[in-house]
């Protein structure tokens, strides 16, 4: 809550945004040294929905390693996103909005551990709990020594099946499909309702036509790093300089104005 009682959001798309990168997704790929562009061209196509093309891409990470080195573990899928590129000046930006009392969050179709990894950065002063949009006991407890983050977290990736003899865990055949291409409207007036914020109250960054649905719920939407020339007639601001140092004093000039 801001000092004058009024709750604002922030909502901030991942990739390209808040890292310096096409994609997580892609980054991690590239680590293994696999492509899913099958996939990708099949969903382009109308051939696939995104809940069968993350289970695809899944099930590509799973057959990259040869049987006989047995099953790749959430472990070893984690160390492959060591290094991840990240925008300049991500982490002060997210602290100037959390030090001016806004609630932040991470909508994004990009890779669950990543923005779990940013959000943990910036823990709370309260011990962890599983929540809604929170973090995972385990970041929570590699990264900010068990305390809950004052981000809200709402994105996709692999999750966790059965435990192996030597403790690691392997992937489930199925994903986390929390945010849909061209849903994320419809998890920011979730946020809306639950942090009781108004629409002219909320601001959100992103860089791509599936962000639109986003923008179309944020009285005071950003098109930073565009992809494309889609999203920007929905966007009260555009930004092509890839820092985003300059977004804390628009996004507080904005709410200022309200």
């Amino acid at each position: 809550m801001d000092v004058d009682g009024i709750q604002r959001l922030v909502c901030l798309d991942m990739d390209r945004v808040l890292v310096d990168h096409l994609s997580t997704w892609q980054y991690v790929y590239d680590q293994i040294g696999i492509s899913n562009d099958e996939s990708f061209q099949l969903y382009n196509q109308g051939l696939l929905d995104e809940w069968d093309w993350i289970k695809l891409d899944i099930a590509l990470i799973k057959n990259s390693k040869p049987a006989q080195l047995g099953p790749i573990t959430d472990s070893e899928l984690r160390s492959h996103m060591k290094g991840m590129p990240m925008m300049k000046n991500w982490h002060s930006f997210i602290q100037g909005l959390l030090g001016k009392g806004y609630h932040v969050a991470i909508v994004s179709g990009g890779l669950q551990q990543t923005a779990r990894d940013i959000a943990a950065h910036f823990p709370s002063d309260i011990a962890w709990k599983k929540r809604w949009g929170g973090i995972d006991r385990f970041t929570s407890q590699r990264l900010s020594n068990g305390l809950d983050t004052q981000l809200h977290v709402f994105t996709n990736g692999w999750l966790c099946g059965n435990q192996l003899p030597n403790g690691e865990y392997e992937l489930n055949d199925f994903g986390r499909y929390q945010v849909q291409m061209d849903g994320k409207g419809s998890v920011v007036r979730m946020l809306q309702r639950r942090l009781n914020v108004r629409k002219e109250h909320t601001a959100s960054v992103g860089d791509s036509a599936g962000d639109i649905a986003m923008f179309q719920e944020s009285g005071f939407p950003i098109c930073f790093n565009p992809w494309d020339e889609r999203p920007l007639p929905f966007a009260s601001k555009v930004i092509h300089e890839k820092d985003l140092a300059p977004l804390g004093d628009l996004i507080a000039d904005y709410f200022a104005s309200q």
